[in-house]
């Protein structure tokens, strides 16, 4: 009645991500048609929403100060990088001082000294059920996280950002972090293509796996290109010892990758045995939507990951790599 996953190419731990679906949309309906009025411990839903901004206000990171940063990283020629810092830091700002306006709206709301508008209801409610309220989510970063975990992921980006600021360039890059990695990416080509003299239009990655060493023991930047960690894998793992693409363990759903090294090359060809050009997503959903600047709202680029077999196993195994998880 039910196949097996591997009737159909999957690695036995796609029936685990189908079944934990599955239930999440159910909790999730649920969650939805449950009673607004009541609540537990003898606190009013109003006191627990309440608690839940003040605990969300307490951690706020404080704004940054983006004349400052923009004078000390002015728009340089041949480092392309203060550019892609400087909007990065606009873009958090802006969710910064979106958050820290609505927590305050929400407070005041609850009391009765401001009307309890339908963003800040719809606020309330997204706080009270740990989802991140939508005013949030439209100036903020994809993700498809619980509001809990997002928030611990929106501290940890800004705080990669603030060391950025303070230290300069990192010797190796949390791809995660960036609102838009792909202006990232472009970045890392046109500082190539800048220091070389060579049309950008004639670059494209080659992509260098560093499992030997973690991001933590890298201390240097290379000489051209950039090292980047934080990237996932689902439906196969990164296997160090034959240092090729393999099956996963059972019940082991993502598994990081190592450290890898984006390293612009003039007219490549793209191999055509050996590799798997695996898609890169930022968020589990692997839909997203085309943007004004023509990249996708999801998907970043392709990523060639060495290994010994044809390339439609892994296609069939729906092989990708990811910036960021569920939790």
């Amino acid at each position: 009645m039910n196949p097996h996953p591997e009737a159909f190419g999957l690695h036995e731990n796609a029936e685990i991500i189908t079944n934990q679906n599955e239930t999440r949309l159910i909790l999730e309906n649920v969650q939805m048609i449950q009673p607004r009025s009541s609540s537990g411990g003898g606190k009013s839903r109003e006191e627990l929403i309440g608690e839940i901004a003040v605990g969300i206000e307490e951690k706020m990171p404080k704004p940054f100060d983006e004349d400052a940063i923009q004078e000390k990283y002015q728009t340089d020629y041949n480092e392309s990088m203060n550019t892609v810092l400087c909007q990065e830091v606009g873009k958090y700002q802006r969710l910064i001082l979106k958050m820290i306006e609505m927590l305050a709206n929400i407070k005041k709301a609850l009391v009765g000294d401001v009307v309890m508008s339908e963003e800040l209801e719809e606020m309330g409610n997204s706080m009270f059920d740990n989802m991140v309220p939508g005013g949030w989510a439209a100036v903020g970063f994809l993700s498809l996280k619980p509001l809990a975990s997002w928030m611990t992921e929106m501290l940890v980006r800004v705080e990669f950002l603030q060391k950025w600021i303070d230290g300069g360039t990192p010797p190796v890059y949390w791809i995660s972090g960036f609102f838009f990695p792909q202006a990232f990416l472009t970045a890392t080509l046109q500082n190539y293509a800048r220091k070389h003299v060579i049309a950008i239009d004639e670059l494209s990655f080659e992509f260098k796996i560093y499992d030997e060493v973690s991001h933590q023991e890298i201390t240097e930047k290379p000489e051209d290109g950039a090292f980047c960690y934080g990237m996932y894998v689902e439906g196969a793992r990164w296997n160090d010892t034959i240092h090729l693409l393999d099956d996963s363990k059972p019940k082991q759903l993502y598994t990081e990758m190592p450290v890898v090294w984006f390293v612009p090359v003039k007219n490549r060809k793209i191999p055509e045995t050996g590799i798997y050009n695996c898609p890169c997503y930022k968020v589990l959903s692997r839909a997203g939507t085309l943007s004004t600047t023509g990249h996708s709202t999801n998907f970043c680029l392709y990523i060639e990951l060495p290994t010994d077999r044809d390339q439609d196993t892994w296609i069939r195994a729906g092989v990708a790599l990811f910036l960021a998880l569920r939790y």
